[in-house]
C-alpha cells in the first residue's frame, strides 16, 4: 500500500509531490524522490531535524465522511491552521506544508497514511499563523486503501524546510472513510388490481477497494418505504435484512399509486443510501 509522503525540489520551490513510497521501500522510489529528509546517494533517506511548528483547526471534507467507490479517483479538500515561530522563513522555496489523514493509533506508526500530492496554499493571517487549504486524494484503483482501512481516520499535518527541518502532527480530528454503498428496487408486476400482491426485491452492494468491484453487502438491515402519488414523504412499511449476497424480497399490499424504495442508513465502515423509488401503478 503506497504513502504518499516525499518532497522533491521543482523550478528552486519544495513541493509536496508525487509522495512515494514508505521508507523501507525508498530504494525504489524515483530518483530525486526519497521519503522526507535529506537522500542519500541510493535514494534511501536519513533522519531529519524537527521544525518548530503547530498544526490546528484542521478540518478534512469540511467535517463530513469521506465516501470511497471501487474505483474513482476522490479529492478531500482540507483547511488547516499552521503556527510557527516569526523569525521562520515561511516563504515558498524554503517552506512547505500539507495536510495528512492516517489509521492507526499514531503518525508516526500508522497501519495506512495518506499526505496531499502537493502543498497546501497558505495566506499569512499574522507573522505567526498561516490559514492554509490543501487536497489529499484517495486512488481506490491504485491500493491506497483496503477493505480493512474503512471507519475512523485521524486528520494530521506535515511541514518541511529547504534545510530538510521536518514536522509531523497528528491527533487532528477524526475522519470517517466509508466504503460507497449502491441499492436497487424494483416493484412487480406494474400495473397491478388493488389488493393483490406486489413483490418488491433488490440489492444492497458496496465497494471492495481490494478487488475495485462492488459486492453484496450481506445480513443488513434495510427499509422499504413508500410515498403516495402526490406526496414527498416516505413511510417505512417494513424493516427487511440482506441475504448472504445483499439481495433483498419482501411483498406488500398493493393499495394506491405511488412509489416504493429501499433505505439503508449506513454502518461505520459504509455510507448510507436510498434507491431510487420504482413506481407502481394501482388499478
Amino acid at each position: 500500500m503506497r504513502i504518499r509522503a516525499t518532497v522533491a525540489a521543482v523550478s528552486g520551490a519544495l513541493v509536496l509531490s508525487a509522495f512515494a513510497v514508505p521508507a523501507a521501500q525508498a530504494a525504489d522510489a524515483p530518483s530525486g524522490k526519497a521519503a522526507f529528509g535529506a537522500a542519500t546517494a541510493d535514494g534511501s533517506a536519513t533522519a531529519a531535524a524537527t521544525l518548530n511548528v503547530t498544526f490546528s483547526k484542521v478540518k478534512v471534507n469540511s467535517g463530513k465522511a469521506v465516501v470511497v467507490g471501487a474505483t474513482a479517483k476522490v479529492a478531500i479538500p482540507v483547511t488547516y491552521t499552521v503556527t510557527h515561530a516569526a523569525s521562520l522563513d515561511v516563504s515558498a522555496d524554503n517552506f512547505a506544508s500539507g495536510p495528512l489523514i492516517y489509521r492507526g493509533s499514531s503518525v508516526t506508526t500508522p497501519t495506512n497514511e495518506l499526505i496531499s500530492d502537493d502543498p497546501g496554499t497558505c495566506t499569512a493571517a499574522s507573522t505567526t499563523v498561516l490559514n492554509c487549504k490543501g487536497t489529499i486524494y484517495i486512488r481506490p484503483s491504485d491500493g491506497d486503501v483496503a477493505n480493512a482501512d474503512a471507519g475512523t481516520w485521524k486528520a494530521g499535518g506535515l511541514a518541511i524546510t529547504s534545510d530538510g527541518a521536518l514536522k509531523t502532527q497528528g491527533d487532528q480530528g477524526n475522519v470517517p472513510v466509508t466504503r460507497l454503498a449502491k441499492l436497487t428496487v424494483n416493484a412487480a408486476p406494474e400495473p397491478v388490481k388493488k389488493g393483490k400482491t406486489i413483490t418488491v426485491t433488490g440489492k444492497l452492494t458496496r465497494a471492495n477497494w481490494e478487488t475495485n468491484t462492488y459486492a453484496g453487502y450481506s445480513t443488513q438491515p434495510v427499509k422499504l418505504q413508500f410515498r403516495k402519488k402526490n406526496s414527498t414523504t416516505y413511510t417505512t412499511v417494513k424493516t427487511i435484512k440482506t441475504t448472504t449476497n445483499g439481495s433483498l424480497k419482501t411483498t406488500v399490499k398493493a393499495t394506491v399509486d405511488g412509489y416504493f424504495r429501499y433505505a439503508f442508513a449506513g454502518t461505520s465502515t459504509t455510507s448510507p443510501v436510498n434507491a431510487t423509488g420504482d413506481y407502481v401503478d394501482v388499478k
